[in-house]
């Protein structure tokens, strides 16, 4: 179909919003009138061997599970994906073996129930009976075969591979709550990894702000969105300065969750650069291909107070989405140019393509303005955090150590992988500019990830507790899927975002 604009949509505009229907049966799985059975397997010392929940299909085999896992070169490490057929022994005609390793956790189970989903695309219904020892391996398990079972299906036309459409979830019971959460979840994540892997053609400033209006509505947020002239108008120098080189014009939007019982407020920030060109500091065609996801914490936060919104912890968070596409243009900031940021700081920008910061330092002043406990920012901000920490683990860094490692154990418990950084004070000298406040690059090549960390530090109210995620390269997976995450957009960050609100109104963070 045809948006109001005539470009081509999906009748399920910009995002597909989809979530697998998941439901419990406290039935034995052998029984089950499935198309495939999923079920655990581990290392033995004389090949791989059921895990719990597979007992009822090894004896439906006549014990002949491990043996037939063997010949087909199985071995149960984590990871390891193996079908074989049940010949008429059980109602589900194949059974996948997913290798979960040694002492499998919660993130063991997530992934094998991602990559055994993965490897059902095109089955109508498939039962998981993957070991279920508590609520945690319940919500593990459900979440990993919900974003497991993702594709972006969008602009795809013809005939597609589609998605199992029904996942039925054994030995659980008791556990409702606990899928409950994990389907909020991968809905959260499932329009984060939407957005993401939307063109730049189809997701302008605008039209980010009207999918979060959308949410909004739906969630039951407050919201407010800022236009370019409200910005200009406003003071929000860094936004506004970054949006104009491009036809599409910024926005700034803040959404609010509250809670009647809430005793503290968390902030939370995200860079939303719809398209990133680098401006006139143009970037090199091999690194502009996946710059539609430069808008990655954004996305990361909308997804965040979706969910929270559903989960009900007792604390208020606001959120901010700090959009612009930075294009080259005649009406494009210049390197030498001098911004002047929310609240008053000028910043002399000798960079156009380090414009992230440049967006966030305003929404970062703004947010103090809620009277927040907490600040977390997150954004995919700098090549550097690649070259330090690859493609799968964020960076955190932040004003006060102990938020620091919280903020890294949240995102452990969530199963997301981070690594706490510092930020040297020597590093701000860098910063110096001869004509303004701050520059928004340093003449030293080195520590990167930790100077634009060190820049935002520089625009956290005074006495507010801060954090920033550096999520560069986990936002946006260009390899093989793997366990469950898809190739493209990730989802990254959105649950450490909700487990921070959780933790904030326990008290612990």
């Amino acid at each position: 179909m045809l948006d109001p604009k005539g470009r081509n949509r999906s009748p399920g505009g910009l995002t597909s919003g989809y979530v697998t229907s998941i439901s419990l049966d406290s039935g034995v799985p052998a029984g089950l009138q499935v198309d495939a059975i999923v079920i655990g397997v581990v290392p033995g010392e004389a090949g791989p061997r059921p895990a719990p929940g597979a007992e009822g299909i090894d004896e439906a085999l006549n014990g002949g599970l491990a043996s037939a896992l063997t010949a087909l070169g199985a071995t149960g490490k984590a990871g390891e994906i193996t079908k074989l057929p049940t010949l008429g022994a059980l109602p589900a005609p194949v059974v996948v073996a997913a290798g979960l390793g040694e002492d499998a956790g919660p993130e063991e189970l997530r992934r094998a129930a991602g990559a055994a989903l993965r490897a059902l695309a095109g089955s109508a219904r498939a039962a998981v009976a993957l070991p279920v020892a508590s609520a945690a391996d319940a919500e593990a398990v459900a979440l990993g075969a919900l974003l497991g079972n993702y594709a972006f299906g969008v602009y795809r036309t013809g005939e597609q591979k589609s998605l199992v459409e029904q996942i039925v979830l054994t030995g659980a019971d008791g556990h409702d709550d606990a899928v409950a959460r994990a389907r909020t979840l991968a809905a959260a994540v499932t329009l984060v990894r939407d957005l993401v892997n939307t063109p730049p053609s189809d997701l302008s400033p605008e039209d980010f702000a009207d999918v979060a209006v959308r949410v909004a509505g739906d969630a039951g947020l407050d919201i407010e969105v800022l236009d370019e002239k409200a910005l200009v108008e406003g003071g929000y120098g860094g936004i506004a300065g970054v949006g104009q080189g491009s036809v599409n014009p910024p926005r700034l939007v803040r959404l609010a969750y509250t809670h009647p019982e809430a005793a503290k407020t968390l902030a939370l920030v995200g860079k939303g650069i719809t398209f990133d060109s680098g401006g006139l500091s143009l970037k090199p065609a091999e690194a502009m291909d996946w710059m539609k996801s430069d808008m990655g914490g954004a996305a990361a936060v909308l997804g965040a107070l979706q969910a929270i919104a559903e989960l009900g912890p007792k604390v208020n968070v606001v959120g901010y989405l700090a959009l612009a596409e930075n294009m080259p243009s005649g009406t494009a900031q210049r390197p030498s140019d001098v911004l002047r940021i929310y609240g008053g700081t000028t910043v002399e920008v000798l960079n156009t393509d380090a414009e992230g910061r440049l967006v966030l330092a305003d929404a970062l002043v703004r947010s103090g303005e809620d009277g927040p406990d907490l600040i977390v920012d997150i954004a995919t901000l700098t090549g550097a955090q690649l070259v330090a920490l690859g493609t799968r683990t964020a960076g955190v860094m932040a004003n006060d150590d102990d938020v620091r490692e919280k903020v890294v154990d949240a995102a452990g418990r969530a199963g997301e992988a981070a690594w706490g950084m510092p930020l040297p004070a020597e590093l701000r000298k860098g910063l110096d500019s001869a004509v303004a406040d701050i520059a928004n690059i340093s003449g030293e090549r080195w520590g990167g990830m930790l100077t634009a960390g060190v820049f935002l530090k520089e625009f956290v109210p005074d006495g507010v507790r801060w954090a920033h995620l550096d999520i560069a390269g986990p936002s946006f997976h260009k390899g093989e899927a793997y366990g469950y995450t898809p190739k493209g957009g990730t989802g990254a960050a959105t649950r450490t975002l909700v487990q921070i609100a959780e933790d904030l109104a326990a008290g612990t963070l």
